[in-house]
């Protein structure tokens, strides 16, 4: 019997799923506006992802970045998340 052929984990995929997880704090019902990026790398349970994911999203124009280390979605963001069925 064959084995059954292994899939590899695709990086992207998590990418942008952490992304999304992301976006969806900043954005979602209750969500906070205003979050350290120390708290946003507690949230997704790791920072160095966390941080890259800030980046990408910060090179996106979807979040802004402060001088004192906080972030928060830009109007765009919010607003495509508002248009989300």
């Amino acid at each position: 019997m064959p084995d059954a052929p292994r899939t590899e984990p695709d990086p992207g995929a998590e990418s942008d799923r952490i992304e999304a997880t992301i976006l969806d704090l900043f954005t979602g019902p209750g969500g906070s506006g205003l979050w350290s990026v120390e708290e946003v790398g507690r949230e997704i349970g790791d920072q160095i992802k966390a941080a890259d994911a800030l980046v990408s999203l910060y090179r996106a124009g979807l979040i802004h970045r402060t001088s004192d280390g906080f972030v928060f979605a830009t109007r765009a963001a919010i607003r495509a998340s508002e248009l989300q069925f």
